[in-house]
């Protein structure tokens, strides 16, 4: 008893617990001394809050970075990404060139966004160029689709949130939740008719020096009703929307497979219908703006010796294949919605805790976090010698990029110099 990972939870869902009692770990309660505690992000709060002045000895872990929000919450993750695009212009970086637009060649991977109420008057600036253009509005703080709605005129967002006798924004002390405010991708790429995103996981055991293993079991979110750009239904959300929690209401929906598709299905279809080198350019391009959003925060995070993350990505292809970045979730899902998505998060967390507790031992955040290429599973991570360039940008972050079934190159639209510390196997 004494040498076993003891273990606390307050999720409660399956593929944890089952992996926990794989390992032969003894389940305990929050109050008693534990080693390894898989945390909600309320609870995470309340564990590196001043008030609590709970200190985490070396050898206890949890799964979140006390704040994870920077990266997680949509606001901030925006805010994050703009302060490092302008870093990396004052650095004068090549990764921040221009066209003659001033557009971003190679750091535009966000749909245009501005925060609600604060950033409205250069909303409505940035509306009027384009005024026939769908916009889509997001609560900063909430997930699973909760408060989402598309707009394409600017009377909509008024009567939603301005006060009729100013023309300013209702302040926050009323109550009124803060949004963003995002160009509507309204050109993805559907198959069979239908829109998709990809959910992908990435791993960070530490952000200082960055290090990230990326996984392969990835899949994609398809919407039951046929995609339409037509005004008449920007309101029906089993068009627009992904999410689950969303598309499981619908009449179309199939709880056999739950309307995903895996990651390889999508190579497979890619590599059939525009070939295998436009193919492996695009996951190129994901894994290599998965890097560069967790780059953009990590000068912000509190790099915490005791915490990992298990990042949720979310990302959507347009129909020139250009992926978009959506949003970052700090706890993705664990819920099972088919047998299929039940092997895919077990093996999930079964392989994130070989590498953050490796051989199920009694965590010591002391270590140096590189576990062995035998303990990575499904994720990708190597680092042998000579096969690991560092980039000429970005040489004060280290970074092994790990993602276990696609070769992850920049291509020469990025330059060999723009590239990042890669990992291959």
């Amino acid at each position: 008893m004494a040498n076993k990972v003891k273990w606390v939870t307050d999720i409660e869902k399956s593929v944890l617990i089952n992996n926990f009692e794989k390992r032969g770990w003894t389940q305990v309660t929050e109050s008693e001394d534990w080693n390894f505690y898989w945390m909600s992000v309320q609870t995470i709060r309340n564990v590196f809050s001043v008030d609590t002045g709970y200190r985490l000895s070396d050898e206890q872990m949890v799964n979140h970075f006390p704040n994870h929000y920077e990266l997680t919450r949509k606001d901030l993750m925006i805010k994050n990404i703009k302060r490092y695009r302008k870093d990396m212009e004052k650095e004068g970086s090549p990764l921040a060139e221009k066209d003659e637009n001033g557009k971003y060649l190679y750091l535009d991977f966000v749909p245009v966004t501005f925060m609600l109420p604060a950033d409205y008057n250069l909303f409505v600036e940035e509306f009027r160029k384009s005024p026939s253009s769908t916009w889509i509005m997001k609560p900063c703080g909430k997930a699973q689709g909760k408060g989402i709605f598309l707009i394409n005129k600017l009377s909509q967002i008024k009567k939603w949130s301005r006060d009729s006798r100013t023309s300013t924004f209702v302040a926050a002390s009323s109550g009124k939740e803060a949004y963003v405010i995002s160009l509507y991708i309204d050109n993805p790429l559907l198959i069979g008719g239908k829109k998709f995103d990809l959910r992908l996981y990435v791993l960070v055991t530490t952000y200082r020096p960055l290090k990230c293993y990326m996984y392969k079991l990835g899949f994609c979110r398809f919407c039951t009703v046929k995609y339409t750009p037509s005004t008449s239904e920007l309101d029906n959300m089993f068009v627009h929307l992904t999410n689950v929690a969303i598309q499981r209401h619908g009449d179309d929906y199939n709880h056999v497979h739950g309307g995903k598709w895996t990651v390889s299905n999508l190579r497979l279809y890619l590599e059939s219908t525009r070939g295998k080198e436009v193919t492996s350019r695009l996951f190129d391009q994901i894994h290599w703006i998965m890097v560069q959003s967790l780059k953009a925060v990590a000068p912000v995070m509190n790099n915490d010796k005791h915490c990992f993350e298990c990042y949720g990505y979310d990302i959507i292809i347009d129909d020139k294949l250009k992926p978009w970045l959506i949003e970052v979730n700090a706890s993705p899902s664990l819920t099972s919605s088919t047998a299929n998505d039940r092997i895919l998060k077990y093996n999930l967390i079964n392989d994130t805790l070989n590498i953050v507790t490796p051989n199920g031992d009694i965590p010591d955040c002391r270590w140096n976090r590189s576990p062995p290429r035998e303990a990575l599973g499904n994720y990708q991570g190597e680092n042998r010698p000579g096969r690991v360039q560092q980039d000429a940008a970005f040489r004060n972050i280290q970074i092994e990029i790990c993602y276990a079934s696609l070769t992850c190159r920049i291509r020469n639209q990025v330059g060999s110099n723009h590239g990042i510390s890669i990992c291959n196997i």
